[in-house]
Protein backbone atom coordinates (compact mmCIF):
# COMPACT_ATOMS: atom_id res chain seq x y z
CA UNK A 1 0.00 0.00 0.00
CA UNK A 2 1.26 3.34 -1.12
CA UNK A 3 1.80 6.27 1.67
CA UNK A 4 -0.90 8.99 1.82
CA UNK A 5 -0.83 12.10 2.09
CA UNK A 6 -3.58 13.64 4.38
CA UNK A 7 -4.43 17.23 3.95
CA UNK A 8 -6.40 19.08 6.30
CA UNK A 9 -8.17 21.23 4.35
CA UNK A 10 -9.60 18.66 1.82
CA UNK A 11 -10.65 16.45 5.28
CA UNK A 12 -12.63 19.46 6.89
CA UNK A 13 -14.88 19.33 3.57
CA UNK A 14 -16.40 16.21 4.67
CA UNK A 15 -18.81 16.19 7.48
CA UNK A 16 -17.83 14.21 10.55
CA UNK A 17 -19.75 10.98 10.75
CA UNK A 18 -22.02 10.45 13.93
CA UNK A 19 -20.49 7.83 16.50
CA UNK A 20 -23.37 5.72 15.43
CA UNK A 21 -22.45 5.72 11.82
CA UNK A 22 -19.41 5.56 11.74
CA UNK A 23 -19.57 2.56 14.07
CA UNK A 24 -21.83 0.73 11.26
CA UNK A 25 -19.36 1.49 8.53
CA UNK A 26 -16.57 0.22 11.11
CA UNK A 27 -18.35 -2.92 11.21
CA UNK A 28 -19.11 -3.24 7.13
CA UNK A 29 -15.17 -2.98 6.75
CA UNK A 30 -14.23 -5.35 9.06
CA UNK A 31 -16.91 -7.84 7.98
CA UNK A 32 -16.88 -7.22 4.15
CA UNK A 33 -13.43 -5.15 3.73
CA UNK A 34 -13.36 -1.99 1.91
CA UNK A 35 -15.74 -2.14 -1.00
CA UNK A 36 -14.80 1.26 -2.67
CA UNK A 37 -11.38 2.69 -3.46
CA UNK A 38 -9.58 5.52 -2.00
CA UNK A 39 -9.33 8.38 -3.99
CA UNK A 40 -6.18 10.17 -4.96
CA UNK A 41 -4.81 13.41 -6.22
CA UNK A 42 -1.21 13.54 -6.84
CA UNK A 43 -0.69 11.10 -3.36
CA UNK A 44 -3.21 13.23 -1.94
CA UNK A 45 -6.16 12.00 0.04
CA UNK A 46 -9.47 13.28 -1.30
CA UNK A 47 -12.21 10.76 -0.96
CA UNK A 48 -12.48 7.87 1.82
CA UNK A 49 -11.21 9.52 4.98
CA UNK A 50 -13.41 8.03 7.40
CA UNK A 51 -12.70 4.30 5.35
CA UNK A 52 -8.86 5.35 5.67
CA UNK A 53 -9.10 5.65 9.58
CA UNK A 54 -10.34 2.29 10.07
CA UNK A 55 -8.17 0.54 7.47
CA UNK A 56 -5.15 1.88 9.79
CA UNK A 57 -6.55 1.71 13.13
CA UNK A 58 -7.46 -2.43 12.34
CA UNK A 59 -4.51 -3.19 9.50
CA UNK A 60 -7.37 -3.33 6.84
CA UNK A 61 -6.21 -3.64 3.37
CA UNK A 62 -7.34 -0.94 0.65
CA UNK A 63 -6.91 0.17 -3.03
CA UNK A 64 -6.43 3.59 -4.05
CA UNK A 65 -7.63 5.25 -7.74
CA UNK A 66 -6.09 8.44 -8.84
CA UNK A 67 -7.76 11.56 -10.32
CA UNK A 68 -6.33 13.94 -12.16
CA UNK A 69 -6.61 17.88 -11.99
CA UNK A 70 -5.04 20.57 -12.74
CA UNK A 71 -5.21 23.29 -9.60
CA UNK A 72 -6.22 22.46 -6.45
CA UNK A 73 -9.37 24.61 -6.36
CA UNK A 74 -10.76 21.71 -9.00
CA UNK A 75 -10.14 19.20 -6.54
CA UNK A 76 -12.44 21.18 -3.83
CA UNK A 77 -14.88 21.88 -6.10
CA UNK A 78 -15.62 17.59 -6.90
CA UNK A 79 -15.15 17.11 -2.93
CA UNK A 80 -17.68 19.49 -2.60
CA UNK A 81 -19.77 18.28 -5.76
CA UNK A 82 -20.03 14.59 -4.09
CA UNK A 83 -20.62 16.00 -0.88
CA UNK A 84 -24.02 17.92 -2.02
CA UNK A 85 -24.59 14.70 -3.95
CA UNK A 86 -24.43 11.91 -1.24
CA UNK A 87 -25.32 13.50 2.50
CA UNK A 88 -28.40 14.85 3.69
CA UNK A 89 -27.09 18.44 4.59
CA UNK A 90 -28.36 20.69 7.16
CA UNK A 91 -29.25 23.92 5.41
CA UNK A 92 -26.11 25.59 6.90
CA UNK A 93 -24.18 23.30 5.61
CA UNK A 94 -25.27 23.27 2.52
CA UNK A 95 -24.91 27.13 2.48
CA UNK A 96 -21.71 26.86 3.25
CA UNK A 97 -20.87 23.67 0.31
CA UNK A 98 -22.55 26.94 -2.06
CA UNK A 99 -20.23 29.28 -1.28
CA UNK A 100 -17.12 27.51 -0.92
CA UNK A 101 -18.25 26.15 -4.43
CA UNK A 102 -17.88 29.51 -5.88
CA UNK A 103 -14.90 30.73 -3.77
CA UNK A 104 -13.02 27.85 -5.06
CA UNK A 105 -14.51 28.84 -9.21
CA UNK A 106 -13.71 32.37 -9.00
CA UNK A 107 -9.64 30.94 -7.92
CA UNK A 108 -9.77 29.14 -10.79
CA UNK A 109 -10.21 32.13 -13.13
CA UNK A 110 -7.58 33.92 -11.22
CA UNK A 111 -5.41 31.10 -11.46
CA UNK A 112 -5.46 30.57 -14.83
CA UNK A 113 -6.35 33.90 -16.35
CA UNK A 114 -8.89 32.50 -18.90
CA UNK A 115 -12.03 30.37 -19.90
CA UNK A 116 -12.36 27.04 -19.54
CA UNK A 117 -14.83 24.72 -17.88
CA UNK A 118 -15.04 26.76 -14.58
CA UNK A 119 -14.79 30.31 -16.04
CA UNK A 120 -15.57 33.48 -14.20
CA UNK A 121 -17.33 34.17 -17.57
CA UNK A 122 -19.47 31.30 -19.89
CA UNK A 123 -20.26 33.00 -23.32
CA UNK A 124 -23.08 31.30 -24.39
CA UNK A 125 -23.24 33.76 -27.23
CA UNK A 126 -21.39 37.32 -27.95
CA UNK A 127 -23.15 39.35 -26.16
CA UNK A 128 -24.75 37.12 -22.95
CA UNK A 129 -22.20 35.98 -20.79
CA UNK A 130 -23.05 34.17 -17.61
CA UNK A 131 -21.28 34.77 -14.39
CA UNK A 132 -20.29 32.37 -12.10
CA UNK A 133 -22.97 33.28 -9.46
CA UNK A 134 -25.73 32.95 -11.67
CA UNK A 135 -24.49 29.78 -13.37
CA UNK A 136 -24.05 28.28 -9.78
CA UNK A 137 -27.82 29.80 -8.85
CA UNK A 138 -29.27 27.80 -11.63
CA UNK A 139 -27.26 24.79 -10.85
CA UNK A 140 -28.27 24.66 -6.90
CA UNK A 141 -31.93 25.90 -7.41
CA UNK A 142 -30.97 29.48 -5.43
CA UNK A 143 -31.29 33.03 -6.31
CA UNK A 144 -27.56 34.55 -7.53
CA UNK A 145 -27.60 36.85 -4.65
CA UNK A 146 -28.17 34.34 -2.47
CA UNK A 147 -25.11 32.52 -4.11
CA UNK A 148 -23.05 35.86 -3.25
CA UNK A 149 -24.48 35.52 0.86
CA UNK A 150 -23.22 32.25 0.48
CA UNK A 151 -20.00 32.53 -0.23
CA UNK A 152 -19.46 35.43 2.67
CA UNK A 153 -20.89 32.86 5.44
CA UNK A 154 -18.53 30.33 4.05
CA UNK A 155 -15.89 32.83 4.33
CA UNK A 156 -16.88 33.19 8.02
CA UNK A 157 -17.18 29.83 9.07
CA UNK A 158 -13.63 28.77 7.84
CA UNK A 159 -12.02 31.98 9.37
CA UNK A 160 -13.58 30.99 13.09
CA UNK A 161 -12.32 27.59 11.67
CA UNK A 162 -8.57 29.44 11.78
CA UNK A 163 -9.12 30.56 14.89
CA UNK A 164 -10.86 27.88 16.69
CA UNK A 165 -11.63 24.11 15.17
CA UNK A 166 -13.79 23.65 17.87
CA UNK A 167 -16.29 26.43 17.20
CA UNK A 168 -16.35 25.41 13.85
CA UNK A 169 -17.35 21.84 14.27
CA UNK A 170 -19.65 23.41 16.76
CA UNK A 171 -21.26 25.19 14.28
CA UNK A 172 -21.46 22.98 11.26
CA UNK A 173 -22.61 19.86 13.56
CA UNK A 174 -25.37 22.27 14.46
CA UNK A 175 -24.97 21.57 18.00
CA UNK A 176 -24.90 26.16 17.83
CA UNK A 177 -27.15 27.76 16.09
CA UNK A 178 -25.97 30.52 14.51
CA UNK A 179 -28.05 32.84 12.12
CA UNK A 180 -26.60 33.08 8.25
CA UNK A 181 -27.04 36.67 8.29
CA UNK A 182 -24.05 37.05 11.51
CA UNK A 183 -21.89 35.00 9.49
CA UNK A 184 -22.32 37.28 6.41
CA UNK A 185 -21.83 40.20 8.84
CA UNK A 186 -18.56 38.95 10.62
CA UNK A 187 -16.96 38.09 6.77
CA UNK A 188 -16.01 41.51 6.98
CA UNK A 189 -15.54 41.87 10.63
CA UNK A 190 -12.88 42.50 13.11
CA UNK A 191 -10.33 39.94 14.16
CA UNK A 192 -11.28 40.41 17.56
CA UNK A 193 -14.87 40.47 16.65
CA UNK A 194 -14.43 36.61 15.35
CA UNK A 195 -12.43 35.89 18.03
CA UNK A 196 -15.07 36.92 20.96
CA UNK A 197 -17.43 35.03 19.15
CA UNK A 198 -15.16 31.68 18.85
CA UNK A 199 -14.59 31.85 22.69
CA UNK A 200 -18.46 32.20 23.68
CA UNK A 201 -18.76 29.24 21.73
CA UNK A 202 -16.24 27.31 23.00
CA UNK A 203 -17.54 28.36 26.42
CA UNK A 204 -20.71 27.51 25.97
CA UNK A 205 -21.83 31.05 26.43
CA UNK A 206 -23.15 32.16 23.00
CA UNK A 207 -26.41 33.07 22.22
CA UNK A 208 -28.30 33.12 18.94
CA UNK A 209 -28.96 36.86 17.43
CA UNK A 210 -32.57 36.22 16.01
CA UNK A 211 -35.24 38.43 14.65
CA UNK A 212 -36.64 41.43 17.06
CA UNK A 213 -40.29 40.24 18.05
CA UNK A 214 -42.79 41.42 15.86
CA UNK A 215 -44.84 44.72 16.77
CA UNK A 216 -48.42 45.15 17.26
CA UNK A 217 -50.05 45.64 14.12
CA UNK A 218 -51.28 49.34 15.12
CA UNK A 219 -47.55 50.22 16.35
CA UNK A 220 -46.02 48.10 12.46
CA UNK A 221 -43.78 51.24 10.91
CA UNK A 222 -40.39 51.40 8.81
CA UNK A 223 -39.20 48.53 12.22
CA UNK A 224 -41.95 46.44 11.54
CA UNK A 225 -41.41 46.05 7.93
CA UNK A 226 -37.41 45.58 8.52
CA UNK A 227 -38.95 42.75 10.78
CA UNK A 228 -41.33 41.02 7.99
CA UNK A 229 -38.55 41.50 5.41
CA UNK A 230 -35.90 39.78 7.71
CA UNK A 231 -38.36 36.85 7.98
CA UNK A 232 -39.33 36.49 4.74
CA UNK A 233 -35.52 36.85 3.66
CA UNK A 234 -34.88 33.70 6.52
CA UNK A 235 -37.63 31.50 5.15
CA UNK A 236 -36.96 32.09 1.59
CA UNK A 237 -33.53 30.86 2.41
CA UNK A 238 -34.50 28.11 4.24
CA UNK A 239 -36.54 26.49 1.23
CA UNK A 240 -33.99 27.45 -1.17
CA UNK A 241 -31.42 25.27 0.76
CA UNK A 242 -34.49 22.71 1.19
CA UNK A 243 -35.27 22.52 -2.76
CA UNK A 244 -31.48 22.26 -3.46
CA UNK A 245 -31.55 19.05 -1.32
CA UNK A 246 -34.21 17.58 -2.80
CA UNK A 247 -32.76 17.95 -6.35
CA UNK A 248 -29.58 16.15 -4.67
CA UNK A 249 -31.98 13.20 -3.89
CA UNK A 250 -32.85 10.07 -5.66
CA UNK A 251 -36.58 9.39 -6.39
CA UNK A 252 -36.78 6.49 -4.52
CA UNK A 253 -34.52 8.08 -1.83
CA UNK A 254 -38.06 8.59 1.02
CA UNK A 255 -35.89 8.52 4.27
CA UNK A 256 -33.80 11.71 2.78
CA UNK A 257 -36.61 13.42 1.48
CA UNK A 258 -37.96 13.06 5.27
CA UNK A 259 -35.00 14.62 6.58
CA UNK A 260 -34.77 17.19 4.18
CA UNK A 261 -38.31 17.69 5.00
CA UNK A 262 -37.70 17.75 9.10
CA UNK A 263 -34.70 20.04 8.90
CA UNK A 264 -37.28 23.07 6.92
CA UNK A 265 -39.76 22.29 9.76
CA UNK A 266 -37.67 22.25 11.89
CA UNK A 267 -35.96 25.49 10.95
CA UNK A 268 -39.84 26.93 10.62
CA UNK A 269 -40.39 26.39 14.08
CA UNK A 270 -37.71 28.27 15.14
CA UNK A 271 -38.24 31.12 13.36
CA UNK A 272 -42.11 30.59 15.14
CA UNK A 273 -40.77 30.78 18.04
CA UNK A 274 -38.45 34.46 17.54
CA UNK A 275 -42.01 35.84 17.07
Amino acid sequence: MQDIILDEEFRTLMPALDEETFKLLEESVLKNGVEMPLVLWNGILIDGYNRYRICMEHDVPYTTIDKEFEVREEVLIWIITNQVARRNLTPLQLSRYRGLHYRAEKKVVSNRKGRNQHSEVEFQNETQPTSTATRLAKRYNVSRSTIIRDSKAARAIEVIGEISPEAKVKILSGEILINKKELEVLSSGSKEEIEALAAKIEEGVYERVTPKAALPVDDVGDSGFDVVRQLSAAVKDRTEGFHAVLQSLDGDDKEGMQTALRSLIDALEEFYKTL
